[in-house]
């Protein structure tokens, strides 16, 4: 296994369950500190994404054990409900869309309100119309995340912190991954099976284990989301999730809520160059006139900065959907090798269900 954040973490710990010796490298010191810590937490309903596709199948097959496992095993988390909401004619009939789409993706309980019940839920939302999803919640994802490594250690996994694979090895009937360690120290460890779940450097770990990622379409084009947090005592409030109608690269930015009851709004999109995790402050004023769409009352002056996150986007600037990758290559020539990328949201979700198909593909049962 090649990374430690959510989505390797669910995987190593489902094939250690399943009997297979595991080794899992993860290049920081500390385990789901990336993509997976730098996130709105949320755990999302399968609305959003076309039926068929993976991130549809995967986040639904997520969400529905998602929640025992966090009553199972005391993981924080809160089933809030969260309501997409139209502020124009136009983004009603969006709502419509969406309702159709989630449902044909096997989402319960979607329904339309009017305006009039919004304002009833939401006093602080204005809107037309809102769509709700009575199961989106939110969720602990370090928590999460330190579940699903001790359950995997728990059969037999071994996690290596601080480690990089800084060389895949293709050779008559395995692979020899190289890692870097700490102190630039260099070992190696044979495995008849690879499983990339590197997040952000997933397609850098394909490309080292020979992929020709451009031609598979397996380069990442990062996309920075920042996110602003609400002062305490600002006289807005939400009780639930509030996200507007979704439009470009990202869902909008979206008013949620943390475990400690602070609202935070967020995240934008920005394509990048390079990871970096600062805010600028001067944003704060785009941050409240986007929200100010279905909040009227806020003022730029009750945002602070609350940090960002960078998604391992495949869709490129301009394109359309891109779905997850989830495969096993031996068609390609790389038996026993697979691939997760491109996991971004509903990677947090989906974690279980994409672990559940990975091991699936390395027995073959897929």
């Amino acid at each position: 296994m090649v990374g430690g954040g959510v989505v390797g973490l669910a995987a190593a710990a489902a094939l250690a369950r399943a009997g297979r010796s595991v080794v899992l490298l993860e290049r920081n010191a500390d385990l789901a500190r990336e993509t997976t810590a730098r996130n709105s937490e949320v755990i999302h309903a399968g609305i959003y994404y076309p039926e068929g596709s993976l991130k549809a199948a995967l986040c639904v097959a997520g969400r529905e054990a998602l929640y025992p496992r966090c009553e199972a095993l005391g993981i924080p988390h809160r089933k809030l409900g969260k309501l997409i909401v139209a502020t124009t004619d136009d983004e009603v009939e969006a709502l419509e869309r969406l309702q159709r789409r989630g449902t044909a993706n096997g989402v319960p309980g979607l329904a339309l309100i009017d305006g009039r019940e919004v304002a009833r839920r939401e006093p602080c939302v204005h809107a037309r119309a809102a769509l709700v999803s009575p199961e989106t919640g939110i969720v602990d994802a370090a928590a999460l995340s330190l579940s699903y490594a001790a359950e995997a250690e728990a059969h037999g996994a071994v996690i290596v912190r601080h480690t990089e694979a800084v060389g895949i090895e293709r050779r008559a009937g395995d692979y020899l991954v190289v890692a870097r360690g700490a102190g630039d120290e260099r070992s190696a460890v044979a495995c008849e099976a690879v499983v990339n779940a590197a997040g952000l450097a997933s397609d850098a770990v394909a490309e080292r284990a020979g992929f020709d990622v451009e031609a598979r379409g397996y380069r990442l084009h990062p996309c920075k989301g920042d996110y602003f947090a609400l002062a305490p005592g600002a006289p807005v409030h939400v009780s639930s999730l509030v996200y507007p109608v979704p439009a470009g690269p990202s869902l909008g930015v979206h008013a949620t809520i943390d475990l400690g009851g602070r609202i935070r709004f967020g995240p934008d999109a920005e394509y990048v160059d390079r990871v970096d995790y600062r805010v600028d402050p001067g944003k704060a004023a785009a941050f409240a006139e986007a929200v100010r769409r279905y909040l009227p009352e806020l003022r730029a002056e009750w945002l602070s900065p609350d940090g960002a996150g960078v998604r391992p986007k495949l869709a490129a600037p301009g394109e359309a959907f891109r779905d997850f990758v989830v495969a096993e290559e031996s068609e390609a020539g790389w038996p026993g090798f697979v691939n997760l990328i491109g996991i971004e949201s509903p990677g947090l979700t989906a974690a279980s269900a994409i672990a559940r198909r990975v091991v699936a593909l390395l027995t073959g049962r897929a």
